[in-house]
C-alpha cells in the first residue's frame, strides 16, 4: 500500500505504507540507533512523536515481549528506509510490522530517511502527518495546520495509581512521568523496595512511606508543564536523597531555580558521547530528549557534572549542599550501553549515607 509523510512546511515524502492502516499526526524526530527499535517504540518518552530511524534496515531481528520498555507503543508513527519482512533471531516472536499492526501504529518505508534527517537538522522538529490511506494532500495539509501539539504528555503516559514492587533493600519512591521498565529493573537488581507514584503525587503522600530516596523518572513533553511535580521536588529537597533521569533531571533543575529550553532537534539515539567531569572520563550514552537545562541559569549551589561531547549541552548536575543529583541521559540504556549504570550505585550509596 502507498504511504505518505506530509510536513507542516508542505514537504512531501512518498513511499510504501506498512503497519496499521491509518493516519496519525505528531512531531517528527529522528533516532540514530542502529538497533533497539522495539525499546524505542515502547519508550513512553516518545509519546506524540513520529520517529524516523536513520539506520537503513529496521526489524531484522524481530520483536519479543521481553524487550518492551512499557506495555504499549507510545510513538505516533514510524518512518524507516527498509524494514525486514522475515526477521531471524532465536528470541523473535514476530515482525516489526506485526507489532505495529497490533499496537495500531502507522508506518511508512521506502523513503529517503537521510533527507528527512537533514530536514529536521536544518529546520528543527516539525509537525507532520503520516498516512497509508488514500487521503488528498489538501486534507493532510488541513490536518497538520489544525494540530496543536500538546507538551504535557507526561500527565498521560505514567501510572494513575500508586503501586509497589517489593524488595528487601532500600525503600525508594519512584515518581512516574513515563518510566522505562529498565529503570525499574536496575533498582530491582539492587534489591530496592519500590513504590511507584503518579506524577502529581503530593509530597506528604511520598514521605508517608518513609522513603530512603526519591527517583524522578524520564518522560515526554515540556518539563515546565509539570508544575505540581516541580513544587513537590522543592518540598522534598533536604528531606530525602533525590536522583533524576531525563525529565526528572529537568524537573530537578527547575525546582532548584534553573531554567530549561526546547532544543532545535534534541538528542535521540544510543551513541551520544558524554563527559563525566568528576570521573574525568567519557562515556557513550543512550539519549531521548528535546529539552535541556540552561547552563547560564544554574545557581552557585548547582554544578555541572556531565557535558555532551557533541554540543556541550548540560548532561548532569548536582547540588553542592543537598543530596541531589541528576543526569539528562539514560544510565539504564535500553537500547544502548549501560556503562553509566554506576549512577544507580551512586544513588544507593547516597541513600545509605543519609539513612
Amino acid at each position: 500500500m502507498k504511504g505518505i509523510l506530509y510536513l507542516e512546511d508542505g514537504t512531501i515524502f512518498e513511499g510504501s505504507g506498512f503497519g496499521y492502516l491509518g493516519t496519525s499526526i505528531g512531531e517528527l524526530v529522528f533516532n540514530t540507533s542502529m538497533t533497539g527499535y522495539q525499546e524505542i517504540l515502547t519508550d513512553p518518552s516518545y509519546a506524540g512523536q513520529i520517529i524516523t530511524m536513520t539506520y537503513p534496515l529496521i526489524g531484522n531481528y524481530g520483536t519479543n515481549i521481553e524487550d518492551n520498555e512499557s506495555l504499549k507503543v507510545h510513538a505516533s508513527g514510524f518512518v524507516v528506509r527498509t524494514f525486514s519482512k522475515a526477521p531471524s533471531n532465536f528470541k523473535s516472536e514476530g515482525s516489526i510490522e506485526d507489532m505495529l499492526i497490533k499496537m495500531k501504529i502507522v508506518g511508512i518505508s521506502d523513503v529517503d530517511t537521510r533527507q528527512i534527517t537533514k530536514k529536521i537538522r536544518d529546520n528543527g522538529t516539525l509537525k507532520c502527518v503520516i498516512s497509508n490511506q488514500d487521503i488528498p494532500i489538501e486534507e493532510l495539509d488541513k490536518l497538520v495546520k489544525s494540530y496543536n501539539q500538546p507538551d504535557d504528555w507526561m500527565k498521560k503516559v505514567g501510572t494513575k495509581e500508586k503501586y509497589i514492587i517489593e524488595g528487601e533493600g532500600l525503600n525508594v519512591a519512584l515518581i512516574d512521568f513515563g518510566v522505562k521498565q529498565n529503570i525499574i529493573e536496575n533498582l530491582k537488581k539492587r534489591g530496592c523496595n519500590i513504590t511507584v507514584f503518579p506524577h502529581d503525587a503530593a509530597p506528604e503522600e511520598i514521605l508517608s512511606i518513609n522513603p530512603d530516596g526519591v527517583l524522578l523518572s524520564n518522560g515526554p513533553g515540556d518539563p515546565k508543564l509539570a508544575k505540581d511535580s516541580i513544587k513537590t521536588a522543592k518540598k522534598l529537597f533536604g528531606k530525602v536523597p533525590m536522583f533524576g533521569i531525563c525529565m526528572g533531571h529537568q524537573i530537578i533543575g527547575l525546582a532548584l531555580g534553573a531554567d530549561t529550553y526546547k532544543m532545535k532537534f534534541g538528542h535521540r539515539g544510543s551513541n551520544h558521547g558524554v563527559y563525566d567531569i568528576e570521573r574525568d572520563r567519557a562515556y557513550i550514552t543512550s539519549q531521548n530528549h528535546g529539552y535541556a537545562v540552561d547552563p547560564e541559569s544554574l545557581t552557585g549551589d548547582m554544578i555541572i557534572t556531565h557535558k555532551n561531547l557533541n554540543d556541550n549541552t548540560v548532561e548532569g548536575i548536582k547540588h553542592t549542599k543537598l543530596p541531589v543529583f541528576s543526569v539528562q541521559f539514560h544510565p539504564e540504556g535500553a537500547p544502548g550501553p549501560d556503562d553509566t549504570a554506576y549512577l544507580f550505585d551512586k544513588f544507593i550509596q547516597m541513600m545509605k549515607e543519609e539513612k
